[in-house]
């Protein structure tokens, strides 16, 4: 009698066949089978019907005001995604944001250089993030209960650094920290050559469309962004394999905590002050971005192109909702209601997402 080999669902490891049926799918079935492509049409048709629906959505400076808005959590995404795909989650982030600021504007009262602030702050970030790091990877401790802890942490030495007060007296600094903040490029003015056509975006928008292009060349290209992808989909796998594992998952939470760190000191130089309660809840709406933008729950997949266009997606919705005059406590129901369609989405039928499935189901595999 004559036996079929043995399919992925029986041996628990992926079946030749299957590897070779994933490297001949076509650059068009493999865009189609991306959830973040999918995110981007829904987030392009929202867009054309709400610029007919609301004239003034569509103009130069709402675009503007939009991309400055989400670019924080864009920024904070791209950190996230990188502790997602490892099969962790970080939950600090929010609280990490009002630590940064409450330091940061700290050594402004103190008429520190703005440049020693910031560090102070980066440095802030990427030590919480190597504390959740360090029990996350070597004492092996859950990411959750550990970032819960940093998340309590961080926020409670925010409140009693600042003594529980805004912070806004930043000394001789304070125009440069708010020129970084608050910078535009490409900066119009009367009378000049640039077309009014053209938004002027924020700095904020710019760091993040330069570290998006970084961590993607890196997801792409680099041994760092394989091993990251490797540990997702099968740790002990990775381990056997050499990849440093401990050493790459306690890299994906220091990066995390920079990410939250940058985009808390633009945010503090945007709003020329720092309080305590920056950041407050803005964990969940970074997970739902970056899991909206495909990141796996489960690990072992995730894009920069995705954490970005998730990011975009909740900003959009939100500034959708506002102008079309609904309530706003309605906004957390539609928040949630995208995280349970991506997951959903995202989900695993047959070794495939149930948007892989689907797709081949629509274009079959001519087999010769």
């Amino acid at each position: 009698m004559q036996h079929s080999p043995p399919n992925k669902a029986e041996t628990g490891h992926a079946a030749i066949g299957d590897v070779v049926r994933i490297k001949e799918q076509t650059l068009w079935q493999r865009v189609l089978a991306s959830q973040p492509f999918w995110v981007l049409i829904a987030l392009v048709v929202l867009v054309i019907y709400m610029s007919i629906l609301e004239p003034s959505f569509g103009t130069v400076d709402n675009v503007a005001n939009v991309t400055r808005n989400f670019a924080p959590f864009g920024i904070m995404a791209l950190g996230m995604t990188v502790v997602i795909i490892t099969g962790g989650i970080d939950l600090s982030v929010g609280s990490i944001m009002g630590l940064v600021a409450i330091v940061a504007g700290l050594f402004l009262t103190w008429e520190y250089p703005w440049y020693v602030a910031f560090f102070m702050g980066l440095a802030t970030g990427v030590a919480c993030g190597a504390v959740n790091g360090y029990f996350v990877a070597y004492v092996g401790m859950p990411s959750f209960v550990v970032t819960l802890g940093m998340l309590s942490i961080a926020r409670s030495l925010a409140v009693v650094f600042s003594g529980n007060q805004m912070l806004y007296k930043f000394g001789p600094d304070a125009p440069i920290v708010k020129a970084i903040g608050q910078a535009k490029f490409p900066h119009q003015v009367p009378g000049d050559s640039i077309p009014d056509w053209i938004p002027q975006f924020s700095s904020h928008f710019w760091v993040m469309v330069i570290m998006a292009l970084i961590v993607g060349y890196y997801f792409n290209f680099k041994p760092w962004g394989r091993h990251l992808m490797a540990i997702g989909g099968n740790e002990n796998a990775a381990r056997l394999t050499g990849v440093p594992v401990d050493w790459i998952k306690f890299n994906a939470y220091v990066f995390s905590g920079l990410t939250a760190a940058i985009a808390s000191l633009l945010l503090l130089g945007y709003n020329g002050s720092a309080i305590n309660a920056m950041g407050q809840g803005y964990e969940l709406r970074v997970i739902a971005a970056t899991v909206i933008g495909g990141a796996n729950l489960m690990g072992g997949a995730g894009t920069a192109f995705g954490a970005i266009i998730g990011s975009a997606f909740l900003e959009v919705i939100r500034n959708a909702l506002l102008m079309a005059g609904i309530d706003s406590n309605w906004q957390g129901a539609f928040v949630g209601a995208f995280i349970i369609l991506a997951v959903l989405l995202g989900m695993q039928s047959g070794g495939k997402s149930l948007i892989a499935a689907t797709v081949e189901r629509m274009f079959p595999k001519r087999h010769r």
